[in-house]
This record gives C-alpha cells, structure tokens and sequence, in this order.
C-alpha cells in the first residue's frame, strides 16, 4: 500500500504524521471517503468540491488546486492497483504550536489512503439492521454548519457508542428540535406508500454523495422523492427505511428502538432503489 503525505509516497508502515499536526490535537481538518468501482473514481469532482467548500468554510487553505488533487487522487488509485476500494482523503491544518490558533501552521497537510473498507457484516445488507434512537444530539447547524466534513466526528462517535453498548450498529442523530437528522455515519431514508423521503440537509444531515445519486437513482425509476423535516413518527410508521453512505452504499432498516419496519424484512422498494443505485454506477463508471 503507498500513502501520500505531502508530496511523498510512503509504505503503510512508514505512514506517520507529527505530534504537533493540528489535525491531531484539535480535529482542525476535513476529509473525504470516495468509492472506487471498476477502477473509476465514482462522483470524482463531487467529492472533490465538497471537500474544497468544507477548507473554505474553515479557512483551511489547500496547497494545491481541484484539478491537481483530482489527479492526485488519480494517481493514488493507479499506484495501489485498485479497481474496487475506497479513498480517504484527509486535510489537516498542518503542523503547528500548542494550543488552538491556527495561524500558527504554515501549511496544510494532504493524506491520501488507498484501502479496502467494509463497514457491516454482509448478512445484514441481506437481512437488515436494528438501530436505535441516540440520546446524544446533532451539532446544531448554528454552531457547525452538517455540509462541513471536519475531522472532528466526537458527536458521532458519542452515539455510535450508545448504539454499540445497545447491542446495535447503528444510531439515529436528532437534531436540537428533535426532529431526524441522520446516523452516525449514513444518511437515512424511508419509504412510505411509495415515496421515498430523507432529512432535509438544514436539519443537520450532511448533503452526501450517495444520498443524492440514490436520490437520482430512485427519480430514474419514476420514484417520488422528497427531502423534509422528518420525526421518528415518520421512521416507526414508515413501510421500509434504509441507510446510505460511500462506505456503507446502501444497507436496509428492520428496526428502529424496537419497533419493527414494515413486516420487519427489507421491503421490495428499499431493492428497487439499490438496483436502481447499482445501476446508476455501472452507468458511470
């Protein structure tokens, strides 16, 4: 495996960063995870743009433009010899003095990992997965706007860990006004009587990658879509749910805080969409 870190290609374990990286101590960074299929980079410049929009909103300056990291990213497929993957892409602030001020990093740092990545057991993208409700809150958009993708995910892993100690893999993020906003690494949609809705971004959902292309996926099959305010009324009662995400793609709901989805079985919908979805990849790449 060869890592990129700031212009130097290095093996896994040659792969360090320096103690005073502000992306360690302070999570003051943004990142990105992309999906390789058949050797192709799936949404390239999507990612590529979000990723240079969460630097802007941080003030982050990236020492190298959209184009050069596209070809970087290129590059860092080509060397590993990846046809199917994952990218994680990571910004730091770079190197700096203790203590939060960023103005003392000079330059920023580019990591780019080439590696495999599998989030869930297979049989649950078969059978479904139960999910609970986390007491711990979204970030309020007011304070971190969802779009940003920083490397500070604590919120996330605070429900992640309720979910775990739930004997679940997954947890349900509300905002501060209680309504959903998405899971701890995944977008979440729902359908009911055919019409598939997920969380509006301004409630605290990141506006991901996958979401928009099952998005499309699903309009492409002549599925009504929406993107509102959405409650756990709306889960409990809904006839199949489903979750997205670049490393989870698409991975069916059965249960939520004990309540079953529908018959309690991935619905023939939530495998329309995914069809739809592959579909859609194949068409791209």
């Amino acid at each position: 495996m060869q890592i990129y870190i700031d212009g130097t290609w290095v093996n896994k374990e040659d792969a360090k960063i320096s103690v005073f990286d502000h992306g360690l101590l302070y999570g003051d960074g943004v990142f990105e995870g992309i999906r390789i299929y058949g050797g192709t980079i799936f949404r390239l410049k999507e990612h590529v743009r979000r990723l240079y929009d969460s630097a802007k909103t941080t003030l982050l300056t990236i020492p190298m433009d959209e184009q050069e990291m596209a070809a970087l990213l290129c590059d860092a497929v080509a060397r590993n010899k990846k046809t199917e993957g994952y990218i994680r892409l990571v910004i730091t602030r770079g190197v700096g003095d203790l203590g939060i001020n960023p103005a003392t990093c000079p330059k920023a740092s580019v990591i780019v990992i080439v590696d495999d990545i599998s989030l869930y057991p297979a049989e649950h993208y078969k059978n479904g997965i139960k999910v609970i409700t986390a007491s711990t809150r979204r970030n309020s958009p007011d304070a971190i706007d969802p779009r940003v993708k920083s490397l500070n995910y604590l919120n996330n892993i605070m429900a992640k860990l309720e979910a775990q100690q739930a004997g679940c893999l997954e947890a349900i993020l509300l905002n501060r006004e209680g309504k959903v906003a998405e899971c701890t690494g995944d977008n979440i949609f729902y359908i009911r009587d055919g019409v598939l809705i997920t969380p509006a971004s301004d409630q605290g959902a990141l506006k991901g990658i996958t979401r928009d292309a099952v998005l499309e996926a699903a309009k492409e099959i002549g599925m009504e879509t929406r993107a509102t305010a959405t409650t756990l009324y709306d889960l409990y009662t809904a006839d199949e749910c489903f979750l997205t995400g670049t490393a989870a793609e698409m991975i069916p709901v059965t249960t939520i805080d004990g309540r079953s989805i529908g018959d309690g079985k991935p619905g023939p919908a939530t495998a329309k969409v995914r069809a739809a979805f592959q579909a859609l990849i194949q068409k791209e790449i």
